[in-house]
């Protein structure tokens, strides 16, 4: 088991030599991670964190991650990096999370924000560019959020896609390709895949869409007298004694009338030239690449709980998808077995301290009644 846990980090040092890692963070030195993190002051009510494996766990220390501590409060926490941009580059996000505290309402979400947030006002109004993660709320709400922002708008992945709701350590990767194809996954499974064109609810493009066949519309009003006017005599051909030198370039005669009849007109040709020229692409999207961010530079939690105590870690930001599945085959994948069996442990101890709880009170229910029987009888031999 020692041999295959050195070979994961092998690969995985070889992968990251090959990967660009913009953000790592599995909180292996202490509380020096309060140096790399920034709780917000926005609100003297937000919720604080403490570095934390929980009640049960796999491992004390490679388990350790931001706990989130106060029942009924808003977290906003963030940690900043070097910006990069993604453009022409996969981007995967990865972390694991663990509702301990079997949630019944609230955010196990990321945030990745522009360079520019204000870390230590970070609240729900502050601009993101991606919220990733699972949200639970009772009976309705279980599931897990991709929201992208675009044109100064939020826009969320419209297929349902379940989160895990029990107790255990999880771990979610989000993937955006150049292509506008993503992927995502639970525990190394993909769950969701599809184009980011058709999956999200793209309002402002269709707007945009919308905006563009107005402006045609314009232009044809605007021009349809010249365009109805001015036609070339296609049937006409250059005389035989034309001179270039002394008369110019020939060009047929322009016609006065349109060349169709009885109201048939040749809509649609002009129309099409004039929107490829507008578009430069056949594929509209193309141009406007909703899985591109020119200034990423911050990672953070924003999210409210009615009871506390999840457990962020393994965070991973790259551009390698081969890295980012071994860094979670060599962390979750490391203690998940071990977390498991930790917690049926504690689960077999409950029941039988339970057993033995009982036990008691019952054995301490019949000394009691034997007793209020023996002190009856006393006092009756007395009277």
């Amino acid at each position: 088991m020692a041999g295959a846990r050195v070979t994961l980090w092998a690969i995985c040092v070889l992968r990251g030599a090959l990967a660009t890692v913009y953000f790592q963070e599995e909180f292996l030195d202490g509380e020096r991670w309060r140096n790399r993190w920034v709780q917000s002051t926005n609100d003297s009510q937000f919720g604080h964190f403490r570095l934390s494996s929980g009640k049960f766990y796999g491992h004390i220390e490679k388990d350790k991650g931001l706990q989130t501590t106060q029942n009924g409060r808003f977290y906003a926490i963030s940690a900043r990096f070097k910006p990069f941009s993604n453009k022409g580059k996969t981007l995967v996000i990865q972390y694991t999370v663990k509702h301990e505290q079997k949630m019944d309402c609230g955010g196990g979400y990321i945030k990745v924000f522009p360079a520019d947030v204000d870390q230590k006002n970070l609240n729900g109004k502050s601009h993101y560019y991606i919220m990733f993660g699972p949200d639970i709320c009772g009976f309705d709400i279980k599931k897990v959020h991709i929201i992208l922002h675009f044109k100064n708008q939020y826009h969320a992945n419209k297929k349902p896609i379940r989160c895990k709701v029990d107790a255990f350590t999880h771990l979610y990767t989000l993937i955006l390709r150049p292509d506008l194809s993503y992927d995502v996954k639970i525990d190394g499974q993909s769950i969701e895949s599809g184009s980011i064109e058709y999956d999200w609810n793209l309002t402002s493009l269709k707007k945009e869409k919308s905006a563009e066949s107005k402006d045609w519309d314009q232009v044809k009003d605007d021009k349809a007298q010249d365009w109805e006017k001015h036609f070339l005599d296609a049937s006409a051909s250059k005389p035989s004694d034309w001179n270039a030198e002394l008369d110019g370039d020939w060009q047929a005669a322009m016609l006065q009338k349109p060349p169709y009849q009885n109201g048939l007109k040749p809509e649609g040709i002009d129309k099409d030239i004039w929107l490829h020229q507008k578009m430069k692409s056949t594929n509209y999207l193309m141009q406007y690449d909703l899985s591109e961010f020119e200034n990423i530079g911050a990672i953070g939690l924003e999210l409210w709980q009615v009871r506390s105590g999840t457990i962020f870690d393994n965070f991973l930001i790259t551009d390698d998808e081969g890295y980012a599945e071994h860094f979670g085959k060599a962390t979750w994948g490391e203690t998940k077995g071990p977390e498991r069996e930790m917690d049926a442990i504690q689960a077999k101890e409950e029941v039988k301290k339970a057993r033995e709880e009982d036990e008691e009170e019952l054995l301490a229910g019949k000394f009691n009644g034997h007793e209020n029987f023996f002190n009856r009888f006393h006092r009756q031999d007395e009277l």
